[in-house]
């Protein structure tokens, strides 16, 4: 069974990496039991949609004074760091 400090590691790993079976498992068998854990792994998730949203919405910016090869290049970094 994983302690907290691991699932951490693990859940915020999952968001550069696939996890292995066996580790997926763990991880979920640790976030049915502790609440903490599982808030942690839902406020990454929230983290990462946030991210995805403000990139969307960057790219559809027309207010914004800069060239649309900025914004995408920006875009795309942001979303190259979310996953």
């Amino acid at each position: 069974m994983l302690n907290c400090k691991q699932t951490s590691q693990l859940v915020s790993q999952s968001l550069d990496r696939r996890l292995s079976l066996r580790e997926r498992i763990a991880v979920r068998l640790h976030l049915l039991i502790c609440k903490y854990c599982k808030r942690f792994s839902q406020q990454l998730l929230a983290i990462r949609i946030g991210l995805q949203r403000m990139t969307k919405s960057m790219e559809e910016d027309t207010h914004l004074n800069m060239p649309s090869e900025t914004k995408a290049r920006i875009a795309k970094a942001l979303e190259a760091e979310s996953k």
